[in-house]
């Protein structure tokens, strides 16, 4: 689950990571509101009114503007509220703004990156920093590996004081610099776990001129999977960003990511929608999502599932592929047929079924005398699938 930059430096500020001062603002009024209380506490100096969107490059799509007051604010307020934003990450279909961050404006010296993730190939957390902030640490790591320095953290020691410190010196930090980057590393690293995030990146990671170390953006990433743990931050989640389909689908518990191929797929297990969708690539056809209906697949399960696909006019046909283990495949068959007969399936749909009572499942399949054609393989369900949509 993500959530927005302010939700993100409020929960950090609880762990003793240096934020900037900011107030959330969803009206015209309320970022001229905020910007007068901001500049008076300062003592004049600009505030920052900034887009909260779920996506990166909003600097450059115009998202962020700096204000010398408080009117000023209010004008890139009316801009900006109401308004589409397209980034480099958004798509050229954008995301409508419908929330500031007004923050206090920093005395900027240099900036930097920070992240901590999972590096799925050692199966550890990795710390990473970069000299080049404000860049994508993507195009980092292939333009200028020399630029980022990745620590691996032991999953049972957790991070060393030495490695906190082999960060900050790679960054070039001294003096109280140095001191306060190991603290917010430390700090940083401490959210990371408690929280059970996925990503903690801090882009750009700035050091002002008075030798204070703050998060000048802050994005967090919890995992899905141990949000059972923190009931509190479920009420973070802002489905105005999200592709409705996939909402839709959470709200169903089916897990569903749409994709822009032009073949529908429902399949029971993540490792098995995958292969699926690796499959379709090689035939020649383009997966349009990935949906997992999960072990217990029933009529009612796989009826939602097909009307979230077909809620995507990009899906010329349908790959279900099922294999029964916990749930029979005479019993998938038979929500298949059921789910036809109340949906209108207006496109071919291939189905796969292995595993208990397979045979029975495709002689019913067969009899149902509905737009319904099994397939004997993965293989041979790709190719049946790439052959309807071609004809």
């Amino acid at each position: 689950m993500n959530i927005h930059e302010y939700q993100g430096k409020d929960i950090l500020r609880n762990f003793g990571v240096t934020v900037p001062n900011g107030i959330v603002a969803y009206s015209v009024e309320e970022a001229r509101e905020a910007a007068d209380k901001m500049l008076s506490e300062q003592g004049g100096g600009v505030v920052v009114v900034k887009a909260q969107i779920h996506a990166g490059g909003r600097g450059k799509a115009g998202g962020v503007k700096i204000a010398k007051s408080a009117e000023e604010a209010a004008n890139y307020a009316s801009q900006m509220l109401g308004s589409i934003l397209v980034t480099h990450q958004t798509g050229p279909e954008g995301k409508e703004v419908r929330r500031l961050l007004i923050e206090e404006g920093m005395n900027i010296e240099e900036e930097f990156y920070l992240g901590i993730t999972l590096d799925r190939a050692t199966s550890r957390n990795v710390l990473m920093v970069s000299t080049e902030g404000g860049m994508e640490i993507e195009t980092v790591a292939e333009e200028s590996p020399d630029k980022l320095l990745k620590l691996q953290i032991h999953p049972t020691l957790g991070l060393q004081a030495n490695q906190a410190r082999q960060a900050a010196f790679f960054l070039g930090l001294t003096g109280d610099q140095f001191k306060n980057g190991v603290k917010f590393i430390t700090a940083l690293y401490k959210a990371y776990m408690d929280i059970d995030c996925s990503l903690a990146e801090i882009n750009p990671l700035v050091v002002t001129k008075e030798g204070r170390v703050i998060a000048l953006d802050a994005k967090i990433n919890f995992d899905d999977n141990a949000l059972f743990r923190h009931k509190d931050f479920i009420e973070l989640r802002d489905t105005h960003e999200e592709d409705p389909l996939e909402v839709e689908a959470s709200e169903s518990n089916l897990n569903y990511v749409r994709l822009d191929g032009n073949v529908g797929c429902m399949v029971n297990g993540a490792g098995l929608a995958m292969g699926t969708m690796d499959m379709i690539q090689l035939a020649g056809g383009k997966p349009a999502n990935f949906l997992d209906v999960g072990g217990g697949a029933n009529p009612q399960t796989v009826q939602e599932g097909f009307r979230i696909i077909l809620s995507d006019p990009n899906v010329k046909a349908i790959l279900v592929n099922i294999f029964g283990g916990i749930v029979r495949c005479d019993r998938v068959a038979g929500g298949v047929i059921q789910a036809a007969k109340n949906i209108d399936l207006h496109v071919p749909v291939i189905v796969r079924l292995e595993g208990t009572n397979a045979e029975i499942a495709q002689k019913m399949l067969d009899d149902s005398g509905l737009n319904l054609i099994s397939a004997k393989g993965l293989q041979d369900a790709a190719q049946k699938v790439n052959h309807a949509i071609a004809s």
